[in-house]
């Protein structure tokens, strides 16, 4: 997600939360899948062989390309995933036939290993969105983003039954050369943004969407959240946004690797 104030921000009540948990249990410029549908017997295939790969490393420049070329979007929602709007979210994904990538917090997808595993079923990827949400952890040392991104990619990956995270963002952009570097290192590829919905700060859902119409000529990464409290206003947005993106001839797919 984007910046919005240093440290850890509501957060700090999220991981003590998970942590009880889991104690108990057209554009102006060109733009420059969990591979398929997952779903039943191939879930447990593709598990199977996550589990038994070594990641491959993959480029450590922040990618923000789409896969489906110059008239790509790539819908990526960050935060969760949260009992009560991701499965809204999945829900008007589902509905227009759109694939996302859901860049999750290490602590929310330890929490609810139900919701991690629907995202993947449904065919959508995983991102490595850190343990804590610390957006200043570009200022700690090196051993704590380590932590922070390990510690999460294990996490999302048990979660999810074996199927590892295909990217890395780090909270608020709070990026650096040693990160990147770690989290391509893992097969994560650092994921930026090109378009901040400002969906966080729940504008209200006309505000959401005229700020998506306004800054879509910068690219083609879209950012959105689950999670972090009330998102029924994102849940809507994506509502209109969606069908409008495809009556205006753009397609769906993920972040280049």
């Amino acid at each position: 997600m984007a910046r919005h104030g240093g440290g850890r921000g509501w957060y700090g009540k999220v991981v003590v939360a998970a942590v009880g948990v889991t104690a108990l249990a057209a554009g102006a410029s060109v733009w420059t899948a969990q591979a398929g549908v997952v779903g039943g017997a191939s879930h447990k295939a593709a598990a199977s062989a996550a589990h038994g790969s070594e990641a491959k490393p993959v480029a450590v420049t922040i990618v923000h390309a789409s896969d489906k070329g110059a008239r790509g979007v790539n819908i990526t929602i960050d935060d969760g995933p949260d009992p009560e709007w991701t499965p809204q979210v999945l829900d008007v994904l589902r509905q227009y036939g759109v694939k996302a990538t859901f860049c999750m917090v290490g602590t929310q997808a330890q929490a609810h290993p139900d919701l991690v595993k629907k995202v993947v079923a449904a065919g959508h990827r995983l991102c490595d969105h850190s343990v804590s949400h610390d957006t200043g952890m570009d200022k700690k040392p090196e051993a704590y983003q380590s932590r922070e991104i390990l510690d999460a990619e294990r996490m999302i990956t048990e979660a999810s039954g074996g199927v590892r995270p295909m990217y890395y963002r780090a909270p608020g952009g709070a990026f650096t050369p040693y990160s990147r570097k770690l989290a391509a290192s893992r097969g994560m590829r650092p994921l930026g943004w090109n378009v901040d919905s400002k969906d966080f700060e729940r504008p209200g859902t006309d505000a959401i969407v005229a700020t998506v119409e306004r800054e879509l000529p910068n690219g083609p990464t879209l950012l959105f959240h689950d999670a972090g409290g009330d998102r029924s206003q994102t849940v809507e947005a994506l509502r209109r946004i969606l069908p409008e993106l495809k009556q205006q001839g753009y397609s769906f797919g993920f972040p280049v690797r």
